[in-house]
């Protein structure tokens, strides 16, 4: 039988196999029972794609201007912490394997190689800067100074975690960051994420990050910095309102991985309702669940703009590092490639909405 790896269930379960106990908890982990967890991929599930025929599909393009850059494909690296715990080269290594594929990479705070490490590395990817908001102001703005000099193109200010979910993988586990690793962002007590009874991560935010974090705080980042502003964990048709109110360049319809609040809808299901209230004066990208070619273009049929991966790019960091990302990244696009040639789609602005409705409508038509 053939060991290669041919999709991306083959890496997870490479991964699965291959990483230790508490570093795969905290990367597959979510809250609670974990319900939402399994949501965002048995809602893409419950999606079916109706295609067109006798359309000419050759010479297929699926280019598309975001945030004021041109990029080849509308799939980008979601920001997800310390992959370093999946392989050495971390962040450097899915930075540079997204500009191999001409995707953004949006680089985590909580990232175990550092803004300048990342920008040196790979100097010809588009990065994002995925931010929290400290209770130190100063530090925040530390950090969106440190971006903004080494060049990435926006910030992305995840609002949905104003404490942490509660992850039982993660307090069973009593997860740290690795003894021999520091978070690449900060020096000092900053870097270390401990251990202690519990969620040393939970302990570590609770510490940290503003609880009263508000949208007055994002008019306050918009007043500092000139970067384009991604509202990352939105669910809501009345946040995306007041966040495109307020000037925002984009929402990022996202659960944070089903990590957050148990029970919250999967992203792909909130997804249309946001995109038809703001979708036409902002963008809207969407993260959570996305596993294969045929999920990015559900979620891009029913509005967004781009779509982010997370877990399927640890997996392949898991396998064999910056190749292994590239080799992930392959595989969807391969996927999403195929999907838009079998339903007439030659580039991304022959997807119709109604080629993908909800199997409860499909039965009926």
């Amino acid at each position: 039988m053939s060991n290669k790896l041919v999709s991306v269930k083959d890496y997870e379960i490479y991964a699965v196999k291959t990483l230790p106990k508490t570093v795969l908890g905290y990367y597959t982990s979510g809250a609670c029972e974990e319900y939402t967890l399994s949501q965002n991929k048995q809602a893409f599930n419950r999606l079916r794609i109706i295609p067109r025929m006798l359309r000419n599909v050759c010479n297929r393009d699926y280019s598309v201007t975001v945030l004021g850059n041109r990029v080849r494909i509308p799939i980008g690296i979601s920001p997800c912490a310390m992959h370093k715990m999946a392989h050495e080269d971390g962040e450097c290594a899915s930075a540079k394997a997204a500009g191999k594929h001409g995707a953004i990479f949006i680089h985590a705070t909580l990232s175990t190689c550092s803004i300048e490490e990342v920008a040196r590395a790979a100097p010809d990817t588009i990065k994002w800067f995925q931010l929290y908001i400290y209770k130190d102001k100063e530090m925040t703005k530390t950090l969106i100074r440190r971006a903004e000099r080494a060049g990435y193109k926006a910030l992305v200010l995840t609002v949905d975690a104003p404490v942490f979910g509660i992850r039982y993988i993660d307090i069973k586990n009593n997860f740290s960051l690795p003894s021999h690793l520091r978070l690449g962002n900060f020096t000092e007590e900053k870097s270390v994420i401990s251990k202690s009874d519990g969620s040393g991560l939970t302990n570590y935010v609770t510490s940290l990050f503003e609880e009263k974090l508000v949208w007055e705080d994002v008019k306050w980042l918009k007043s500092i910095t000139n970067l384009p502003i991604v509202v990352k964990g939105i669910l809501s048709v009345a946040d995306a309102k007041i966040a495109a109110d307020i000037g925002c360049h984009a929402v990022f319809v996202s659960n944070h991985g089903g990590r957050q609040l148990d029970t919250a809808p999967a992203s792909i299901e909130a997804l249309p309702s946001i995109v038809k209230e703001v979708g036409h004066r902002i963008d809207v990208y969407l993260d959570c669940g996305i596993r294969h070619g045929t999920d990015v273009f559900k979620a891009l049929a029913l509005g967004a703009k781009m779509v982010f991966l997370a877990q399927p790019i640890l997996w392949g960091l898991t396998y064999d590092g910056q190749k292994g990302v590239e080799d992930v990244l392959e595989i969807i696009i391969n996927e999403f490639d195929n999907t838009m040639a079998l339903t007439g789609c030659r580039t991304l602005a022959d997807i119709e909405k109604d080629m993908v409705v909800h199997e409860s409508i499909y039965s009926k038509l």
